[in-house]
């Protein structure tokens, strides 16, 4: 068992290795991805489902080894894809890979994980303590932390990863809806006029204004919920 964990410990960081060293990492940015897109497009058209299958894979191994990208492939995605079927490939994608993350942070990096981020392991510990899975599903709604981290740090609760991967499943759609929406839009620019666009202005916006506002409606449900328990104990 102690062989196997070292040989596929070997393995990520092998292939972390490689994405640094071959500086793959540039092909994850948004200026590579968006310059690109016209080829992309035309290779898409041609293998539709070789190129679907490709970028999950992809992203799948970017989310599962927590590299920077995950973002900019999404806003890619819907720009390549469109709204629905990008919204259907990133949202298993991502939540395939950040179960997998979950799973490494869970068998093999716990030791590691505990001494570089023990505070925030004891916040999320305490969270689900108090909440369960409702505490997952507001910080996959709400980036208090990288979702890097939420992966890496779930590994070290009693969480079963059926219910992670459930719970993130349904948490982190909302915001994959919103990036690749922008990705979509993104699409449409022709020149320098087309960022000033009203469609592609509102996409970006909501970027920035959905986890502040779903904070908000989770913060009133929070409230409500104390009071509403208060109430029964006064009552009783």
């Amino acid at each position: 068992m102690k062989l196997k964990k070292i040989l596929i410990l070997v393995i990520i960081v092998g292939l972390i290795l490689a994405v640094k060293v071959f500086h793959l990492d540039q092909y994850l940015t948004l200026s590579y991805l968006k310059g690109s897109l016209d080829s992309l497009k035309s290779l898409y058209e041609n293998h539709m489902l070789m190129v679907i299958t490709g970028y999950f894979l992809i992203y799948v191994l970017t989310t599962s080894l927590s590299l920077p990208g995950a973002s900019p492939l999404g806003i890619a995605g819907g720009a390549l894809f469109g709204f629905w079927t990008a919204t259907i490939v990133v949202s298993f994608a991502s939540t395939i890979g950040a179960t997998l993350a979950c799973l490494v942070s869970r068998f093999l990096l716990r030791d590691w994980i505990q001494n570089k981020f023990g505070d925030r392991v004891k916040k999320v510990n305490e969270g689900i303590e108090k909440e369960g899975a409702f505490y997952l599903f507001t910080l996959r709604l709400i980036p208090v932390f990288p979702f890097w981290l939420i992966n890496l740090t779930m590994g070290l609760t009693t969480m079963s990863l059926f219910k992670f991967y459930c719970v993130s499943q349904i948490g982190m759609l909302p915001g994959t809806m919103v990036f690749v929406n922008a990705g979509k839009e993104l699409a449409k620019i022709e020149s320098v006029k087309g960022i000033f666009s009203p469609s592609l202005i509102v996409s970006f916006a909501l970027i920035g204004i959905f986890p502040i506002a779903v904070k908000k409606l989770i913060a009133l449900y929070r409230s409500r919920k104390g009071k509403n328990s208060a109430n029964a104990g006064n009552d009783s």
